[in-house]
């Protein structure tokens, strides 16, 4: 039996790890970190955005582009690294990817210059690709189908908590000892990961290496760029994301100002409300395990736009609240449609970790693009422009939502992540 065929058998044989094994609780923690330490790094300078134009000598949207290289570079990456984790695996890439990232993390803290430091956040993104473009094709391979939507949630929960952890810690040791060690201090919660993650994720035992050659890959691409469902996906990825990145870019410029004035230590406090996406992600993950994705996307759409319009208030404790519901509906879309791509590719023929890295592509050029927009729409308008910006950015995703209510599902057993067929 040849090399490709044994591996065909075995990952065939392999029905996945179930809930309540130890196995499953080693990849859950694991993915739990990995998430973490995407997010925390991607997200480094969001923070401290107010203290980088100062010590540069930056206007707001400029200093906004620290976020947007990472997320630029990362979205770029993902081009190349979806292919390739096709063919040569999946966990290798990813232990590799978190401790890279986390190197750099280390360098982007002492870079003496502007110009540095957005090449160096850039190299950050690129580093980061490893893990993004394949953690949910990892899922969906290693994870048996009842449990599909529980881990996809768990592993968006640690994005959220990884945006939060990173920019809490980011904010409190800036407004202390200033952006280099606030920056620092997450390249170390980085490397913390990166352990974790060596130390208990399971290697691939569902993973089927792709036919190599350019006909496969593009056999590969034509389908994943071919679907109606995953394009309209790629879509609201892009919407969605950019929308709510452009929110907390334009949002600590607004509370450091008048009436508020808050420390960047105070103004961090509002990403606690990262841990709500947490939640949201993976009830909203269970609930389209039972209702399908189709129903549940929009309603999470739905509840940031209402989020996002009590922002317009002007008592503190209503922005936080507005802000905070924002968060819990961007989350729960978010981590339902990114199990909803590599399921609908998984069931149109393959190309899952190519589906993944195209919807993340995506969703970082949207962060990248509107969330420098919102630099420019602070400046310009304050924050009533701000939240007409992301507003309609968060309409056309609704939109979006429920043109994927009318696409034709792929039929599968009920049950399961990709869940009952309707969902499809």
């Amino acid at each position: 039996m040849s090399e490709r065929s044994s591996a065909t058998s075995d990952a065939t044989a392999f029905a996945g790890h179930r809930p309540g094994s130890p196995a499953y609780r080693r990849l859950s923690i694991a993915l739990f970190a990995a998430g973490l330490a995407t997010f925390a790094q991607l997200y480094s300078t969001q923070p401290v955005l107010p203290d980088l134009a100062t010590a540069f000598s930056l206007s707001p949207a400029t200093s906004a582009l620290s976020v947007s290289a990472a997320t630029l570079g990362l979205g770029i990456a993902l081009l190349v690294v979806g292919p390739v984790t096709e063919r040569r695996g999946r966990t290798p890439l990813m232990h590799a990817s978190l401790a890279a990232s986390s190197v750099v993390g280390v360098l982007c803290a002492v870079a003496p210059t502007w110009p540095l430091l957005l090449g160096l956040r850039v190299l950050q993104g690129v580093t980061l690709a490893g893990l993004s473009a394949v953690a949910m094709a990892y899922l969906r391979e290693e994870v048996h189908p009842e449990a599909h939507g529980r881990a996809s949630g768990l592993y968006i929960g640690g994005t959220a908590l990884g945006g939060m952890a990173g920019r809490l810690l980011a904010s409190g040791v800036g407004d202390v000892a200033g952006w280099r060690w606030a920056v620092g201090a997450v390249a170390l919660l980085g490397i913390a990961c990166t352990v974790v993650v060596r130390l208990l994720l399971p290697v691939s035992q569902g993973f089927v290496p792709a036919p190599a050659g350019r006909a496969a890959l593009w056999e590969n691409t034509r389908h994943v760029l071919g679907d109606r469902a995953l394009l309209l996906l790629y879509a609201l990825a892009a919407l969605a994301m950019g929308g709510f990145v452009a929110t907390y870019n334009a949002l600590g410029f607004r509370l450091a100002a008048a009436p508020y004035g808050l420390s960047l230590g105070l103004a961090g406090l509002v990403f606690l409300s990262y841990a709500l996406g947490s939640v949201s992600s993976t009830l909203a993950g269970r609930a389209a395990d039972r209702f399908g994705r189709r129903a549940v996307v929009p309603v999470g759409v739905l509840v940031a736009v209402a989020g996002l319009a009590l922002t317009l208030a002007e008592p503190l404790w209503l922005v936080v609240v507005g802000v905070a519901v924002e968060t819990i509906g961007f989350f729960a879309a978010h981590g339902v449609a990114s199990g909803w791509v590599s399921a609908r590719a998984h069931l149109g023929g393959g190309g899952t970790g190519q589906a993944s890295s195209f919807y993340l592509f995506a969703y970082y050029v949207g962060s990248s693009v509107f969330g420098s927009v919102s630099g420019l729409a602070w400046t310009s308008g304050g924050w009533a422009r701000v939240v007409t910006v992301v507003g309609g950015v968060f309409v056309l995703a609704l939109l979006v939502s429920l043109a994927l209510r009318r696409v034709p599902s792929l039929l599968e057993p009920r049950g399961g992540a990709a869940g009952d067929a309707a969902a499809h």
